[in-house]
């Protein structure tokens, strides 16, 4: 039986990708802190699923505390999926040092446990953030990203930064994937789809920053899954966007979900934020040629799913901090 260590396996995409590496019979050591950054409930409601599922191991500590790492099992791990990280644009302005240990000493820590028990594999989650508002659309993974407009893009920059290192002193295989706005049931409450999907069906003003014509490439979190663990065949140090490929405005989400929900939304427009940039949109030629990796679920298909599982979940779902 294979094993896998996966951090964040009580975060958004972790969840996804250890729920299905169990599916296929894997044994999986999960990793999280549980810290705050956003509401706990979240992470403890995906945490449940998997907690009690033949092959699972739980252990909670900090991938930024070094010495915390020996207490995780003496497992011969075919990989390190990094899946934790400190996320979000805006929160990183008011907190960027809890960013640098997460993503950037924690990437550190856990490449140097590949080195140390030589394990071949490790994959790292970047974002599409790090391609700034200078480079002309759809990104490409070879990109410059020497511009990245907050400390959450910069510090993924350097946990990219050591992976490349740890390849080429130590030779380990490395998959880096930068992901294009991940959304889906039990969702991150700071990222838009959550929060409109809240705000619209509980009657709050909905804050759109900026005109709302800033589009994103909107990318399902089962296909974000799917394409991480496509990530787990050798390939050597590479990049690689996983997005949709197909970018929609903001207003658009909006009417979508007006549509689902049944209701109208209210609208409050404030400034944009100096750190969003005005649109995303991936080139996934790299990720259909080297993995075979297509997303399949369409826009209003995932938002339906999603708007279902808030649903089901609205009793304590309705209650989650948004910002």
């Amino acid at each position: 039986m294979a094993s896998f260590l996966i951090t964040g396996a009580a975060g958004f995409i972790g969840s996804r990708v250890a729920g299905l590496l169990l599916d296929r019979d894997c044994s999986v050591v999960g990793v999280d802190d549980l810290n705050d950054a956003y509401e706990p409930r979240l992470k403890e409601w995906r945490l449940g699923r998997l907690l009690g599922r033949p092959g699972f191991t739980f252990c909670r500590l900090n991938i930024a505390d070094r010495r915390a790492l020996d207490q995780l099992p003496s497992l011969e791990y075919e990989a390190v999926i990094n899946l934790a990280a400190r996320a979000g644009v805006r929160q990183s302005v008011s907190d960027p040092w809890v960013y640098v240990d997460t993503n950037i000493t924690g990437t550190l820590n856990l490449l140097d446990l590949c080195r140390v028990q030589g394990i071949k594999k490790y994959v790292l989650a970047s974002t599409s953030s790090l391609y700034g508002s200078h480079n002309p659309l759809p990104y490409r993974e070879e990109a410059d990203t020497s511009r990245p407009l907050s400390p959450y893009a910069a510090s993924k920059k350097g946990a990219e930064a050591l992976c490349f290192s740890y390849h080429q002193l130590h030779g380990i295989d490395v998959t880096v994937f930068r992901y294009f706005t991940v959304y889906g049931p039990a969702g991150r409450p700071d990222m838009s789809v959550f929060r409109f999907v809240q705000w619209i069906n509980e009657g709050r003003e909905v804050v759109i920053y900026g005109d709302g014509t800033q589009s994103r490439d909107f990318t399902f979190v089962d296909d974000i899954a799917r394409g991480t663990i496509a990530g787990l065949k050798p390939i050597g140090y590479r990049v690689i966007n996983l997005g949709s490929d197909r970018p929609a405005e903001l207003m658009r989400i909006v009417e979508l979900l007006e549509k689902e929900l049944g209701r109208k939304a209210k609208l409050e427009f404030r400034e944009a934020h100096p750190a969003d940039v005005p649109a995303t949109w991936a080139d996934i030629t790299c990720a259909r040629t080297l993995l075979g990796w297509e997303p399949k679920t369409l826009l209003e298909q995932g938002l339906s799913n999603t708007v279902r599982w808030y649903m089901e979940n609205r009793e304590w779902a309705r209650t989650i901090q948004t910002w």
